[in-house]
């Protein structure tokens, strides 16, 4: 089985106050769950205005699958209007077979 991490920090340039940021990034990781059943969440920057932190994980039994997964899940964020990748850090685990 193998696990992909992603670190996607992202810049939100039109918001002015952390409602605005909220909306948007509560919007993107619902849509991101919801489409591609993947754990999602925002996970650090909570108090500034135009920037965020979001983690995913991905779970797959082989490392292809996770990374096709994760390069669509990248397209989904570089189509975003309202926010910019500014850092998108994976990180691939395999994890070895307890029987």
């Amino acid at each position: 089985m193998f696990v992909g991490v992603v670190v996607c920090e992202l810049h939100i340039p039109g918001v002015r106050s952390l409602k605005e940021k909220r909306k948007v990034v509560k919007g993107l990781v619902e849509r991101v769950h919801q489409r591609h059943k993947v754990s999602i969440a925002e996970t650090a920057f909570h108090d500034l205005h135009q920037r965020a932190e979001i983690g995913l994980a991905v779970v797959g039994q082989h490392e292809p699958e996770v990374e096709h997964l994760v390069e669509n899940l990248r397209a989904v964020f570089e189509n975003q209007t309202e926010a910019f990748i500014s850092l998108w850090d994976l990180n691939t685990f395999e994890l070895g077979d307890s029987r």
